[in-house]
């Protein structure tokens, strides 16, 4: 298979749900063999002309479970960040077989933009097994997630392309249990974060699709319980975010078109660097996966961005205004 047969970008669609599932229909490119096996996936388009980290993470697993017996299932992850993708090119995926025991096998993926790595992430599987069984609980007091805003509700009468991008573009629908930090830092500082997640449409009865979206959406947010605690919303004049490393544990199914709870908290921040931990848990209440990042979060303190921050604040509590009019 070629790029031009395999596609470099997801074609658009009305339906966000299923540009998802085109991101993570990877394609074979035959005879390009060496030691890894080797897929060609598209890359959405975003405002900021970046791959989003959660769809390099979730190709990267649909290709290393391409090449692993289909019942053992992804159970952990430890990916690194190592340069930002180009959004308007496609993404190569080399999949190293590492090993394949009795019950556990590794794969390392190296996902490739002009010959050179973007990510590398090594992923285990296992046969499903019985053993030892106990688990977190979720939190009480958490609303529901109907009785919540969408961010098309916070952000979709904002005519600006990134605001347009998260509120009708994303795949998922994400509701802050917290007030939201797209435009300012409101609440307590406190170094914690929750959200409400699912796709906006159904997703097909396949385990390993539901869960590569559940590492694609595990990208959301998680930086937040950083910014939070240090009042910063993500439009704070020249600051700079960008995720690091990524680990990701699989501990029960879990369907990512139903309502999904993201509890997340960052137990440090220090050099420019700030730690993120996650835990996920479905309605019922099951701790289904865990999360934990490592971003870089840059805050300038010269004057100058102060005085920017300041004017674009009140052009901001203007525009607000002015939507809630309307």
């Amino acid at each position: 298979m070629t790029e031009a047969e395999t596609g470099l970008l997801a074609p658009p669609s009305g339906d966000p749900t299923e540009t998802l599932i085109q991101l993570l229909n990877l394609g074979e490119l035959e005879g390009a063999r060496t030691d890894e096996d080797i897929f060609l996936g598209p890359s959405q388009q975003q405002p900021r002309q970046r791959v989003f980290g959660g769809q390099v993470l979730a190709q990267s697993l649909i290709a290393s479970m391409r090449t692993v017996d289909p019942e053992r299932f992804v159970h952990s992850m430890h990916g690194y960040f190592l340069r930002p993708g180009d959004a308007n090119k496609p993404i190569t995926f080399g999949v190293q077989r590492l090993r394949d025991g009795r019950s556990f096998s590794a794969r390392r993926v190296h996902a490739y933009q002009e010959g050179v790595p973007i990510l590398s992430m090594i992923a285990s599987f296992q046969d499903l097994d019985e053993g030892l069984d106990h688990e977190s609980k979720m939190p009480a007091g958490i609303p529901d997630p109907e009785s919540l805003p969408s961010t098309a509700d916070l952000l979709g009468k904002f005519d600006h392309p990134i605001a347009q991008h998260w509120a009708y573009e994303r795949p998922f629908d994400i509701r802050h249990v917290d007030p939201p930090l797209y435009v300012s830092a409101k609440g307590k500082k406190e170094a914690r974060n929750a959200v409400w997640m699912k796709t906006f449409g159904p997703m097909p009865d396949d385990s390993n699709l539901h869960r590569a979206a559940l590492a694609y959406a595990s990208d959301y947010t998680l930086l937040e319980s950083i910014l939070r605690r240090h009042g910063l919303s993500w439009i704070t004049p020249g600051m700079s975010v960008a995720s690091l490393d990524h680990a990701m544990w699989w501990h029960r199914p879990a369907r990512v078109d139903e309502w999904l709870l993201y509890v997340q908290e960052s137990p440090s921040a220090q050099g420019a660097r700030g730690l993120a931990t996650g835990k996920i848990f479905n309605r019922a209440g099951q701790h289904v996966a865990s999360v934990a990042q490592e971003g870089m979060v840059r805050v300038p303190t010269d004057l100058k961005n102060k005085v920017v921050g300041a004017f674009q604040s009140k052009i901001l509590e203007h525009q607000i205004r002015k939507a809630g009019r309307n």
